[in-house]
């Protein structure tokens, strides 16, 4: 029998923020100094919160997205974990944009393997999770998430 876990991606499997960090400097922003542990990208970057939204965006539906390296070990544990029996079920704040959807599955099927993430379900940029996580309501799933919002929005679903 299968097991099934929820995570999201971004700052879960997926080391986004390195990718992130790249664009930015691509693009002429550089990090506010001591600002690592800084949630918002407004504030990590000394921008208004719409441009960092719209960078956000930018990015999630660059070609970069599909490229992303994993987070720390996540390689070794989530394979591990495919070979003991469970299977992913990935929700993620990407975008609609039905090319950066594909290359986020195709990114976590190059890593983890292709039948490792059984389902991928991409909401808007930055979109809550709360609805998205309401079908899972008392499935006794395990929901794996980097922000405090949406884990618990998990949790009360």
């Amino acid at each position: 029998m299968k097991k099934t876990m929820l995570v999201d991606c971004d700052g879960v499997v997926l080391n986004w923020e390195y990718a992130f960090d790249i664009f930015m400097e691509e693009h002429g922003f550089k990090r506010v100094e001591g600002a690592d542990y800084i949630y918002n990208i407004g504030e990590r970057y000394g921008i208004d919160i719409q441009q960092g939204k719209k960078l956000i965006k930018m990015f999630n539906e660059s070609a970069a997205i599909g490229f992303l390296p994993p987070l720390r070990d996540a390689v070794e544990y989530v394979t591990k974990m495919a070979d003991e029996g469970w299977e992913f079920i990935a929700i993620t704040s990407l975008s609609t944009n039905k090319y950066a959807q594909r290359l986020r599955k195709r990114n976590l099927d190059k890593l983890f393997g292709k039948d490792t993430f059984v389902k991928v379900t991409c909401l808007g940029t930055g979109a809550d999770k709360d609805k998205a996580l309401a079908k899972y309501k008392d499935s006794g799933l395990y929901w794996v998430e980097d922000k405090v919002e949406n884990a618990f929005a998990g949790k009360l679903q």
